[in-house]
């Protein structure tokens, strides 16, 4: 049993910046890539940025320049700095990770809960 849970998320100004949080957590063995992703109200979820265990690094067109994509020093949790934040960034943030589950040593995809990010004019 893996749980992913997102917190930092909240209300901030256009222009200000946030930084998300995705703390793995349960039977992990090992995990490879994390990343984020976003759905707005009435959109589709949409790849916001990765990160390989290798430390690589990715990130959608719209995301280069702003936000910044890391790990903590036990692979275990994965964050997300937001800066010059605009009103069309608010949605829902959701954490996704490529997980070796420890109990069958099977690998499976885990997403969070998703954390709120509102964007004010």
């Amino acid at each position: 049993q893996v749980q992913l849970v997102e917190s930092g998320g909240g209300l901030v100004q256009a222009g200000g910046s946030l930084r998300l949080s995705c703390a793995a957590s349960g039977s992990i063995f090992s995990i490879s890539a994390m990343s984020w992703y976003r759905q707005a109200p009435g959109k589709q979820r949409e790849w916001v940025a990765g990160i390989s265990s290798g430390g690589s690094t990715n990130y959608a067109d719209s995301m280069k320049g702003r936000f910044t994509i890391s790990r903590g020093d036990d692979k275990n949790t994965v964050y997300l700095q937001m800066n010059s934040l605009k009103p069309e960034d608010t949605a829902v943030y959701y954490c996704n990770a490529d997980v070796v589950v420890a109990t069958t040593l099977r690998l499976s995809d885990y997403w969070g809960q998703g954390t709120q990010v509102t964007v004010s004019s």
